[in-house]
């Protein structure tokens, strides 16, 4: 009888071994074509299909993946969601905390709230990925960011809606464009408020924003643009406000619910 002998590789060589035959597990997954994505980072949606229908997605739409947990943005509401992911083929998703305003597009935020929960299967492609359902449905999205966060300062901000609690609502066609502000590195702020120009200085602890007393001139202001002017008065005076920065949206809401958006031009950087 032949007596099989233990034959001892040498450290180098096992090493070797170890690492070819790890690429070769990678080179199956990925096959000939180009290396395909990790689901971990940050995508931005371009569209959902549900119910034989395609719904394009607001350009705030996104989804940032960690490995255990998810935030996103359904398009005007902010969420969060624990996440777990099946290797790169599947991920589960229990949804968490979300903002519940009520926002112009609520038809895209209802339905990637409830496409975006349970088990999705994932579909990788090169700078892209797709989320199926069960029944199909998909969340379609691009790893190629929509927008650059733009930065909180040397920016003009221009107000396109008042938040009021739940529920976010354009400014009215008169007012519309009326209201803008730029905050300077220094954090002093000079804009208008509609009708008049203010200034003021600001102080910043994280994501608050203080805003000190507002110099203003002094024209009588009515109609839409008087309205809006008032509220965003009240809005600056009334103590630390949130700030949001998600592409070129930036949200300020106090603790009492109230608050502004506002967009920056589309050529920041």
């Amino acid at each position: 009888m032949r007596t099989l002998r233990h034959v001892r590789i040498p450290a180098g060589l096992a090493l070797v071994l170890a690492l070819a035959a790890a690429g070769c597990g990678r080179a199956e997954e990925q096959g000939a074509g180009a290396v395909l994505p990790d689901p971990v980072g940050r995508w931005a949606v371009e569209s959902l299909t549900t119910g034989g229908r395609t719904l394009h997605a607001p350009e705030a739409a996104r989804l940032d993946f960690g490995e255990n947990q998810v935030k996103g943005n359904y398009g005007c509401n902010g969420f969060t969601a624990t996440v777990s992911f099946a290797g790169t083929s599947a991920v589960t998703v229990t949804p968490g905390a979300s903002t519940t305003m009520a926002c112009a597009d609520m038809e895209f935020e209802t339905a990637f709230a409830k496409l975006f929960t349970g088990r999705l299967t994932i579909d990788r492609g090169p700078d892209r990925l797709t989320l199926k359902t069960a029944d199909g449905s998909t969340i379609a999205m691009t790893s190629a960011p929509a927008t650059p966060d733009a930065p909180l300062t040397t920016v003009e901000w221009t107000v396109q809606s008042l938040i009021s609690g739940t529920s976010v609502s354009s400014l009215p066609a008169g007012a519309a464009g009326t209201a803008r502000f730029t905050i300077a590195a220094d954090l002093s702020v000079s804009g208008t408020l509609g009708c008049n120009r203010f200034s003021a200085q600001v102080t910043r602890e994280g994501d608050r924003l203080t805003f000190g007393p507002l110099t203003t001139t002094r024209m009588a202001c009515d109609g839409p643009a008087g309205e809006v002017e008032a509220k965003l008065t009240d809005l600056f005076a009334s103590g630390p406000l949130e700030s949001r920065i998600e592409g070129r949206r930036l949200t300020l809401t106090a603790a009492d619910g109230k608050g502004l958006i506002a967009e920056a031009p589309s050529d920041v950087e």
